[in-house]
Order: C-alpha cells, then sequence, then structure tokens
C-alpha cells in the first residue's frame, strides 16, 4: 500500500519543487477579520501557486479562531487544493498544522477529525505525551504525521535544548526495538532518534525550524532517511540556502520549505513561488552534482554538513576502505581495498549505512528487499529493521537437508524484491542472485548497493533490464577524501589511475 511519503516523494518528482505553501490567514492580513476573509485569503493563495508547492500547510488556528464557519472555510480551502490537483493531474498533499498532542483516546478523535472529516493528509504532532498518543494517527496507514522535534521559535531552547541522558524513562516499548544513540544529547536529538525508530510503516516526519541550522544538522544526523517539515525561512529569518545545506537527504531530497507570509503578503504570490521552487532547485543541484565533492568545493564551511560526508568518513574510520599495496583475487596490485564486511563490528555505523539506503528504496516500488550473502546480509537486515521492507535472501550454496530452501524467508511468486547489495564492480555476483530469485518466480527490477566502484555493473545490470542504485560512488568518494584532506592525494591520484586502467 501507498504511504504519505512514497506517495510525497511523488508530487516532489511531478513538480521538481521542495517548496510548501503556509496558508495562514493571519487577522491583520484580511480586509476583515472573517471567516469569509480567510477563505477568500486562501483560495487566492491555492489558485496561484499550486503548479510550484509540493504540499500546502493550513494553519487550523486561524480557521477555528471563527468557530463552525472558520471550520466550513477550511474544509473549502482543503478542496480547492484538490480541484487544483485534478486540474495539474498531480495530487498534492494537504498537511495539518493543528499541532495536536493528547491522550489516546483524545488522539483518537483528533486522528478522525483531521483524517476522514476534513480528509488531509497529513498533520503536525506534538510526541511529547509519548507514542501511545500518536499511535492512533498512525493507525491511517496512508497518512502521514510530523512530529514537533526542534521548533523555530526562540523559546524552544527552553525545553527543546535540555541536555539528557537516555536510560532512565526511554519509552513506552520494549528495549529491544530502541535504536543505538548516544550516551548524552539535546532532546530534541532524542525525539529524532525516536521518530526514526517508531517510523514503521514509512509515516513519520520530523517539525525542524530552519532558524536553528546546528540543530537541523544535528536532526538529520540522528534522522537520516525522514523527511523533514521546516518552517522559519523568510519573515522568521532562516536562510534558504543554510537550511538546505544543513538539512537535505543524500538524494537531494527529504524536505519541505514551508514559506507562508514571504508569498501570501507578496503583490504576486505565484511569481514569488515560482522563484522560491527555483532557487531551491538551484541550491540542491549546485549541492548534488559530483556528490559530496560538490558541495565540499562550493561550501568548504559546510561539509560536516554532509550526510554523504559523515557516512564517507565514518567508512574510512573503520578501514572499510584502506589505502596501500593489496593483491586482488586476479593477482592485480591495487592501491585501493574495499572490505564493507567489517561494517557489523560497528553498530552505529551498521545504523548509519542502513539508513542510507532508504532514500534510494523510497522511490522504487517493490514488496521485499533481498540480500546477498554474505557482507550484504546484516546490511540488508539493517535496512530491514529500519524501512520495515520484508527481507529474504538466495543461499550461495542449497542445502542437501531440511528444507533444502534456496531463497530463505517467506515470499510469493510474483512479488516484486529489491536486491540489496554492499558493493558493485562488474555485476557478476547479482546476475547469479537475480537468476536464483527469477527461477523462484521473483521479479527484479532494481539493484541498491552502497558503494558503486563504477567498473561496469552498471552497464551490465542496465542491459540485462535491471537498474543499479548507488548510495556512492568512488568518484564520489575519491573526491570527498581529497578535497578534505582525509587521504593523501598520491593515494588518491594512484587509485584514479588504477581504476582507469583497469575499468
Amino acid at each position: 500500500m501507498e504511504t504519505f511519503f512514497s506517495f510525497l516523494t511523488k508530487r516532489v518528482d511531478d513538480c521538481s519543487s521542495l517548496l510548501c505553501v503556509g496558508l495562514d490567514p493571519h487577522p491583520s492580513d484580511l480586509p476583515a477579520p472573517t471567516a469569509e476573509a480567510a477563505r477568500t485569503f486562501c483560495l487566492r493563495l491555492v489558485k496561484a501557486t499550486a503548479p510550484y508547492a509540493v504540499a500546502f500547510k493550513p494553519n487550523a488556528a486561524f480557521f477555528e479562531l471563527y468557530g463552525p464557519e472558520g471550520w466550513s472555510a477550511l474544509k473549502d480551502v482543503i478542496a480547492a487544493v484538490r480541484e487544483e490537483s485534478d486540474r495539474l493531474g498531480s495530487m498534492i498533499p494537504v498537511i495539518l498544522d493543528a499541532k495536536r498532542g493528547d491522550i489516546a483516546s483524545t488522539a483518537e478523535a483528533y486522528a478522525k477529525s483531521a483524517f476522514e472529516h476534513l480528509a488531509v493528509h497529513a498533520i503536525t504532532l506534538s510526541p511529547y505525551l509519548g507514542k501511545d498518543s500518536i499511535d492512533p494517527f498512525l493507525a491511517y496507514k496512508e497518512k502521514g504525521v510530523f512530529l514537533l522535534c526542534k521548533t523555530s521559535n526562540p523559546g524552544s531552547a527552553d525545553l527543546q535544548d535540555l541536555t539528557i541522558d537516555h536510560r532512565p524513562l526511554t519509552m513506552n516499548h520494549e528495549p529491544s526495538s530502541i535504536v543505538h544513540r548516544p550516551s548524552s544529547m539535546y532532546l530534541y536529538e532524542y525525539i529524532a532518534y525516536l521518530a526514526q525508530n517508531w517510523n514503521t510503516g514509512n509515516n513519520i516526519g520530523l517539525v525542524v525550524g530552519a532558524t536553528q541550522p546546528e540543530a537541523l544538522t544535528r536532526v538529520r544526523a540522528a534522522a537520516p532517511g525522514l523527511w523533514f517539515l521546516v518552517p522559519g525561512v523568510g519573515a522568521q529569518g532562516g536562510d534558504l540556502e543554510t537550511a538546505l545545506r544543513c538539512g537535505l537527504r543524500a538524494d537531494g531530497k527529504g524536505m519541505l520549505v514551508n514559506v507562508s507570509r514571504d508569498i501570501s503578503r507578496a503583490e504576486n504570490p505565484r511569481l514569488v513561488a515560482a522563484k522560491l521552487r527555483d532557487e531551491m532547485a538551484e541550491i540542491g543541484s549546485s549541492l548534488m552534482v559530483n556528490g559530496i565533492s560538490h558541495a565540499s568545493h562550493h561550501h568548504p564551511s559546510s561539509i560536516n554538513h554532509s550526510p554523504f560526508a559523515a557516512l564517507a568518513d565514518s567508512l574510512l574510520e573503520a578501514g572499510c576502505v584502506k589505502f596501500g599495496e593489496f593483491t586482488l583475487k586476479s593477482g592485480l596490485k591495487s592501491p585501493i581495498y574495499i572490505d564493507l564486511r567489517s561494517i557489523i563490528t560497528y553498530p552505529k555505523l551498521l545504523e548509519q549505512v542502513g539508513a542510507a539506503y532508504l532514500p534510494i528504496l523510497e522511490k522504487l516500488e517493490f514488496q521485499r528487499i533481498a540480500g546477498l550473502p554474505y557482507a550484504a546480509i546484516p546490511i540488508a537486515t539493517a535496512v530491514s529493521l529500519q524501512g520495515n521492507y520484508p527481507m529474504i535472501y538466495p543461499r550461495k550454496e542449497v542445502k542437501d537437508y531440511g528444507t533444502k530452501a534456496e531463497i530463505e524467508g517467506e515470499y510469493h511468486a510474483g512479488e516484486t524484491v529489491v536486491v540489496i547489495d554492499d558493493l558493485a564492480t562488474t555485476g557478476g555476483s547479482k546476475f547469479e542472485a537475480i537468476e536464483k530469485l527469477t527461477a523462484a518466480g521473483l521479479k527484479v527490477r532494481d539493484v541498491v548497493v552502497l558503494i558503486d566502484r563504477q567498473s561496469g555493473a552498471k552497464e551490465a545490470l542496465e542491459q540485462a533490464g535491471s537498474h543499479l542504485h548507488a548510495v556512492l560512488t568512488i568518484t564520489q568518494l575519491l573526491d570527498y577524501w581529497e578535497k578534505t584532506g582525509k587521504v593523501d592525494k598520491e593515494k588518491i591520484t594512484a587509485t584514479r589511475t588504477f581504476l582507469k586502467t583497469t575499468s
């Protein structure tokens, strides 16, 4: 079943935008403080900005203040978004900014009001009553929630910046489901780790203010795969480029940048929305071209904010990539050796690696993931746990006893699986696995790896009808390590030469 965030990703692709248009009919912006004026105000914005908006976010407070008439106006605004969606041929989600948070029985009523009567696609919630207060919203599997994490108001520091030890009063769920995290952190970071852990249905995101770039960086590190709703750009003082640099996921998505007053108070809201959409796209492209290396080249001080950078550093520090002189299986002498099996020694790194696959998988359609033995099985398990994806794996050696199964795990013929592996070189091991999976009646369209050595696997798989997706390429890694001085330039040059002559 499609989830809110898979649906949202399609909208991002349809409109090439990360712009969320806030619908906040402040009474001071209206010709008269009435529900009808609020309705007219918002309908004008929806009509003007729909082609450039990935989502609309009406603030419930500015409708509720007018009583039943305000509630009726809100429903009309939501209906207008649906009409624009039909006109454009692309469903535009509506996120209700209501910041609900109450005990389970009350939460059930709030959820029914938002998701059934108003028919919005997502809602903002306060997580401070614990998971049982958001469970009634999560029960609507196709809907989404954004948990308040680090808000953009100055007073957020009163509580959200408290330093905590995670051991006491962890939560109302089993300790075995708690992800690994630092022993001491800010409260907002703890919420981010909780959200990452609770997101078993791909329907939880976080609210993180653009006015707090350091916090945005920390939250992205704690929740690499989650979508962020980011208020505070413009009138509240948040800088757009800084926010994108700190908060974008490794795939250049994962953020809804909310802008309200700068659009609604503009003489030409349509023009401002178009410019913001284009500016976000330009900044995002500048950060993503050539991956992390481009980001570091244009923004030397920002490299620590990149999800790519943190992962690249961790792989190097853990010895998963080594430089020196190594004899390969082929007998060739190589100046670089990649061994991702040692990831299992570092639980935090394994978690980080698992999360790095999620943005890619979120865009694909499949029923199960298939980890390849042996190095990719723990990685696929980490991906399965974080993304709630059912997992199987094809055996290298078929048992001659017991079930004699070639594929371990439950599956059904006709299902589509995504192959998960650690490394791509020529693609040979992928073809062997795909052959076993297809022989069992499964469909394989996509293969996702952590590192692509760019030695022909992508082209070979494409020719055979499968698509290779990589979290990182060897080019990106070498460029980054060279520019940051993490690896001696001579070793980088030797590696580039070796790869060029052997590809």
